[in-house]
């Protein structure tokens, strides 16, 4: 190999990229805006029981965030949400007051909501069904099946069901509900599932391109399915925290919840088109919603401003990832 100076090929200069913000750091650098603006404006806005109140009052929403992230990873939606915890509220409250003990009727309220999701995974997997038209079917199906078990709320007395709300562990006024701790914990297990599962890739690699992901040999189908049951499940935990939270199961609960989890996985950065994202930014997406709820219940007006506050912040997220990807699809 030569070494003479006039010969050896001239070293490239790096080319020169843009420098583009995570979508998740963007989601946090919005919270902590939102945080800063509240405290300006309020004072005394930041304290460790705001930070126990705000993951109390979402608790719920973050599960059904944790299992919706999933779904639109892999490049779907699941509108029947909502409507399986109105389901499960008001199976988990008709138990509970027949006596039949917390341990059996909570699991059985879980594995109604996953009932549910394999409905829509079958439809969605097997049947080739959009997932916005299978998950609509399951909406009615399960709002329907609530109503056939109760017209009117089911208040709970139950101490196991209570202790979810009314038990915590912390130190001072930073208070963290068992329920709480649960919800953290099934988002602690599903980053650890997406990041270092083999199921977990394939989640993403259907997302991101599922012809490819068959023709490498992944089960598409079977994940699929398997990510509908996901959704499916987490609502059903999230109708038991709703039901604790509220003491009561009520087949009315939950409705526009679907949306509300929606946008708290899109604002966190993951696309609706699938394949990049992750339960991190669902997470500080759902911080996102509770803190914009406490903004609109100090500002004393009328609480529908939430959810159009929310649908800004969707649509400006959304057009961001448009824009974001046709400029990645320019050739250069």
């Amino acid at each position: 190999m030569s070494t003479d100076p006039a010969r050896m090929p001239l070293p490239a200069w790096p080319a020169r990229r843009r420098v583009h913000l995570p979508p998740v750091l963007v989601a946090v650098v919005m919270l902590a805006m939102l945080v800063l603006g509240d405290q300006l404006a309020f004072g005394g806005f930041v304290s460790a029981r705001l930070v126990s109140n705000l993951f109390l009052d979402t608790g719920y929403l973050l599960v059904l965030a944790v299992g919706m992230t999933f779904v639109v990873l892999s490049g779907g939606l699941d509108l029947s949400v909502g409507s399986v915890i109105g389901l499960g509220g008001v199976v988990g409250a008709g138990l509970l007051s027949s006596g039949v003990p917390a341990a059996v009727a909570l699991p059985l309220v879980v594995a109604s909501g996953a009932a549910i999701g394999l409905v829509n995974g079958v439809l969605v997997a097997l049947f080739d069904v959009q997932p916005i038209v299978a998950t609509l079917a399951g909406m009615f199906l399960a709002r329907g099946l609530a109503y056939t078990v109760s017209l009117n709320p089911i208040a709970i007395h139950d101490s196991g069901l209570n202790a979810l709300t009314l038990v915590s562990v912390g130190a001072g006024g930073l208070q963290f509900s068992l329920g709480v701790i649960l919800a953290l914990t099934i988002a602690a297990a599903a980053f650890l599932v997406l990041q270092r599962t083999r199921f977990g890739r394939t989640v993403f690699a259907i997302g991101g391109d599922a012809d490819g992901a068959r023709l490498m040999g992944l089960d598409v189908m079977r994940t699929t399915v398997l990510v509908y049951v996901v959704s499916g499940a987490c609502a059903g935990v999230a109708a038991v925290l709703f039901s604790s939270y509220t003491s009561s199961g009520d087949p009315q609960a939950g409705v526009g919840l679907e949306l509300a989890a929606i946008a708290a996985v899109v604002i966190g950065g993951t696309s609706l088109g699938g394949g990049h994202g992750g339960v991190v930014g669902s997470v500080v997406g759902v911080l996102v919603y509770g803190v914009i709820q406490l903004t609109i219940d100090y500002l004393g007006v009328d609480s529908w401003w939430t959810p159009i506050v929310l649908g800004l912040l969707l649509l400006a997220f959304v057009v961001a990832q448009r824009l974001a990807a046709s400029r990645a699809e320019v050739p250069r």
